[in-house]
């Protein structure tokens, strides 16, 4: 069986988190962990289960702006922020809508800060819609593994990716 996990990552914490997931995936599956501009048909055309993930920007997946923005903060002096090396390629908006319909089985997860979801949205609700949208079955709740407001995975999020992972491998 054959996992495709898609992220979009500004600063790293989604591709480690996404990185994570795969390893829950493989004892169970042949995973391949890629950013969305990898991310094509061909590539998804033979997965079982499909993974998306992405940062929360402004209650929601990222738009251009929003993507412009978190780059220039990368790059303002004394920033201690560093862009992860795909960040400004693609974002998932652009791939969703460049997508077609598939058949597989999917789940969909997101970063954000650690704050309630009323106060930073939740990216991975949007992920799921789409997921949906393109005749994929949802096989989990959408799942936010969350960020500090300094920028950095909370304690313990990589090994919850994990086990996430192995979850949806058993689902």
């Amino acid at each position: 069986m054959h996992a495709v996990v898609v992220y979009e990552s500004m600063y790293g914490n989604t591709h480690r988190v996404a990185d994570a997931i795969g390893a829950g995936l493989g004892g169970a599956y042949r995973v391949d962990v890629v950013p969305v501009e990898r991310a094509d048909a061909h590539l998804l055309a033979d997965a079982d289960l499909i993974v998306v993930g992405g940062p929360t920007h402004a209650h929601g997946m990222s738009r251009a702006g929003s993507r412009q923005a978190a780059v220039a903060k990368a790059e303002e002096p004394g920033s201690e922020l560093t862009l992860d090396p795909d960040a400004e390629g693609p974002g998932l908006r652009d791939w969703f809508d460049a997508l077609p319909s598939l058949r597989a089985r999917a789940a969909a997860f997101d970063t954000r800060v650690d704050l309630p979801p009323v106060v930073t949205g939740r990216a991975a609700k949007g992920i799921g819609r789409r997921l949906r949208r393109h005749g994929l079955a949802l096989v989990a709740e959408p799942e936010s593994f969350l960020v500090t407001k300094q920028g950095d995975l909370e304690p313990d999020e990589v090994s919850r990716a994990r086990e996430w992972g192995r979850e949806l491998a058993g689902v």
